[in-house]
């Protein structure tokens, strides 16, 4: 049986203010068009369509007035891509007018003061896969007006300094970074999403105060070292996602800032046990992601979660589904029904399980278990 589908476009679209459901896996651009999703991309791209069909026949040269494009790039209506080129250095004579710059896929080690002077337009950058070890403090300071940062698998140890005020997305995803210092996002009052998985965090890397000032509805802490919910992250998050990390348990009040997170991943820990209560500070919740964990029973509390839809607890150690595990006793309680329950690879057989154990649940076919294999 299928599971449920995939958005792979929603991380990109993170920025605005509720986010689309996704599965949670860590951002991975596929190319630099996918920037044409946001702003007007989409009309720069149709643009672009547009003028190769009515193109001339005669190719005019280009008058003194109109900016050169880097050597080996390829420059177009305010998109400059210098991508897989096997540059060792930001290039020179960048046109100043360019809003979308890809700079992905070389062998850049570092990003120094003056390497974007006068790219005040620039509105998403994309340095990822390169070789960026260090970033000059003042680098991003002519970056008034960007707005999306791609830094991921790179080779950073720290959050670059200074980030511009206006930027909404940072994806710095598989670097090296291994402490979050007080007032790393200082005034950057406008992000909502960032992007820090694959790093070797571990919970005693964030200082006290690392996140403060920032009203993020998305952040994701994947694939680093952390043995618990980190305490101190932004309350106004709508989306956290921990998962494959060495959480071992989640205790009564770990979940207490984030009264509004309505999706949240914690699948691919060590979870044995989830403190009865915990999920009361989560009244918004509509995911729940618990699978390949350690649980031998079905988390306390979830039929008081009114608005819950999606639970996933597959290949856990559940061996027993109680009557009232998921529903209600009454009527008119819960105002949201199950669209998608996932149990297989447990050690509990599905004909041990009462039907009325899923009276709640919009579709019988949403309820995924299957034969368990020791």
């Amino acid at each position: 049986m299928t599971m449920f589908p995939q958005s792979p476009l929603l991380l990109l679209l993170c920025a605005i203010l509720i986010p689309l459901p996704s599965w949670t896996l860590p951002f991975e651009q596929k190319g630099f068009w996918d920037f044409g999703i946001d702003g007007d991309g989409g009309g720069m791209t149709m643009m672009m369509m547009r003028d190769e069909e009515e193109g001339s026949a005669v190719e005019e040269l280009p008058s003194p007035d109109v900016p050169m494009c880097p050597f080996g790039c390829q420059c177009h209506l305010r998109v400059v891509q210098c991508s897989d080129l096997g540059l060792s250095a930001v290039p020179k004579n960048i046109p100043a007018d360019t809003k979308l710059l890809d700079l992905q896929n070389n062998r850049i080690t570092e990003v120094k003061e003056n390497d974007f002077k006068g790219l005040s337009n620039l509105y998403a950058l994309s340095l990822v896969n390169n070789k960026i070890a260090k970033v000059h403090p003042r680098a991003f300071t002519p970056l008034r007006s960007m707005q999306k940062l791609y830094f991921s698998r790179n080779l950073l140890t720290e959050v670059p300094k200074n980030l511009p005020s206006s930027l909404v997305e940072l994806r710095i995803h598989e670097n090296r970074i291994k402490k979050v210092p007080e007032g790393a996002f200082a005034g950057l009052g406008r992000m909502n999403c960032i992007e820090m998985g694959g790093n070797p965090l571990q919970n005693s890397g964030f200082e006290p105060g690392a996140f403060k000032g920032l009203k993020l509805n998305y952040l994701r802490i994947s694939e680093a070292k952390l043995t618990g919910v980190p305490k101190d992250l932004p309350d106004s998050l709508h989306e956290l996602h921990l998962d494959h990390n060495q959480i071992q348990a989640i205790e009564l009040e770990d979940l207490s800032r984030y009264k509004n997170v309505y999706r949240l991943g914690l699948g691919y820990n060590q979870i044995r046990m989830i403190e009865n209560g915990s999920l009361t500070f989560v009244p918004n919740l509509r995911e729940l992601h618990l699978e390949n964990n350690r649980l031998s029973r079905i988390p306390g509390g979830l039929p008081d979660m009114k608005y819950l839809q999606v639970v996933y607890l597959h290949s856990n150690n559940i061996s027993r589904v109680g009557i009232n595990d998921f529903c209600p006793q009454g009527f008119g309680m819960k105002r949201t029904f199950y669209n998608g329950i996932s149990l297989f690879a447990n050690p509990v057989n599905y004909w041990e399980v009462q039907p009325a154990t899923f009276r709640c649940v919009s579709d019988r076919l949403a309820i995924q278990f299957g034969n368990y294999k020791k």
